[in-house]
């Protein structure tokens, strides 16, 4: 490939770093430019609701390059830069001064944004979301302040993770979600179970099946404040700070707006190319193809970051390359360690084995489908047992549910 060539990263994350990086180590010796809409260098994101907010981790911990790693490498990087159009044909990015930037392939990976909570009272200034370090530096400042009261809207990762954070912190902390329990369209409601007796177990308080009608504020000095939630029953509950923790939507506007296939995600193939084949797209936004799951899947996860770009650089090059990693995700809160691996779709599996004890929080489980094959399994505070999960769900086969859940069987 030519060394005049020149490549463009747009995104800031762990996805846009470690696409520079793969385009480095496959010998790319064209010029690159990684343009980020935030002023640090790219940095993990996990870290944010996890040993960060437990002040565990500094912020140079968990940055996935130094300044001299992109000198080195001569990656022209440009932060606090936001791409405001994208033009497929004259193959240009717009830059917010109006000028524009030529490309030969690109990459985007724009990342998630949280979603807003349509309700009375969101846009009050002590009431947060999580996505960003200062978001989370913002809470660990919250968490040491005279802030007793947390209300946190909705228990999904982010929302049980900031809440065990919390609970560290001594802060009271009352969960709301819509749903039965805590993940039950991700886990289902046995393994949701399990997360609920924790943090029951760790003081907090849940409202289950409850519809959030407003967010109450007062008035402060200069604004308003938020001082609790409104449920649909009538009921309030008191705050000093309110997060909301409802998922979050890929930024998808820049693809969309440029006419690249868009649906839940910016749509691309197994080895990661839109519908236009000289950009590709990775991370929180990618819509895949998946060659082994046989679907199409978007996994907000850092997994997915971390490892596609290794495949979308080898697209960009014009190498045979197809991502066909099972999705996999992580969690740690209060003494509990997770990990899941697959893909079992809600109302798609059958049943769930469990091989260990959900009660003292030490066991796999492991999602089953109709024909007894596994497609997904979970160990919590039992390690180094990944590797089989993955043999398990990539041989295909039916397996013997008993015999899956003795402990004294090997895996």
């Amino acid at each position: 490939m030519s060394s005049d060539q020149h490549f463009v990263i747009v995104g800031g994350g762990l996805g846009a770093a470690k696409t520079a990086e793969a385009l480095r180590e496959k010998d790319f010796e064209g010029s690159v430019t990684l343009i980020g809409a935030e002023e640090h260098l790219p940095y993990d994101r996990p870290p944010l609701s996890k040993e960060h907010l437990l002040r565990k981790k500094a912020l140079p911990e968990f940055i996935v390059d130094p300044a001299q790693w992109y000198r080195d490498h001569h990656i022209d990087i440009r932060l606090g830069t936001t791409v405001t159009g994208l033009d497929p044909g004259a193959k240009t990015v717009t830059l917010p001064d109006g000028s524009t930037l030529s490309y030969d392939k690109l990459a985007l990976a724009t990342g998630s944004t949280p979603r807003i909570l349509p309700v009375p009272g969101a846009d009050a200034p002590n009431v947060y979301t999580l996505r960003t370090i200062e978001d989370s530096d913002t809470l660990i400042e919250l968490f040491g302040s005279a802030t007793r009261r947390l209300v946190i809207i909705g228990a999904g990762w982010i929302g049980l993770e900031v809440a065990a954070a919390a609970r560290a912190a001594g802060v009271e902390v009352t969960i709301v979600e819509r749903a039965d329990l805590p993940l039950l369209a991700v886990l289902g409601p046995e393994m949701g179970e399990v997360f609920a007796d924790l943090h029951r177990a760790n003081g907090v308080d849940f409202r289950f099946g409850a519809q959030v009608e407003a967010i109450t504020t007062e008035d402060a000095i200069a604004t308003a404040v938020a001082n609790g939630v409104r449920l649909a029953d009538g009921s309030t509950i008191e705050a000093d700070a309110v997060l909301v923790a409802v998922g979050a939507r890929p930024n998808v506007e820049l693809a969309a707006d440029a006419g690249l296939a868009v649906d839940d995600g910016v749509l691309v193939d197994e080895r990661l190319a839109t519908s236009d084949p000289d950009i590709v797209a990775v991370g929180d936004i990618a819509a895949q193809q998946h060659p082994v799951l046989g679907r199409r899947v978007r996994v907000e996860h850092w997994a997915n970051a971390l490892n596609q770009p290794a495949v979308a650089a080898a697209t960009m090059l014009g190498k045979q390359a197809s991502y066909d990693r099972l999705p996999y995700f992580f969690t740690d809160q209060y003494d509990l360690g997770m990990e899941y691996t697959g893909y079992a779709a809600p109302g798609e599996h059958a049943r769930v084995v469990v091989r260990g004890d959900t009660a003292a929080r030490e066991f796999v489980a492991f999602w089953l489908d109709g024909n007894n094959r596994v497609l997904a399994g979970m160990n919590v505070n039992v390690w180094d047992v990944t590797d089989r999960i993955k043999e398990l769900i990539l041989a295909g086969e039916p397996v013997d549910p008993d015999r899956l859940a003795d402990t004294s069987a090997e895996l």
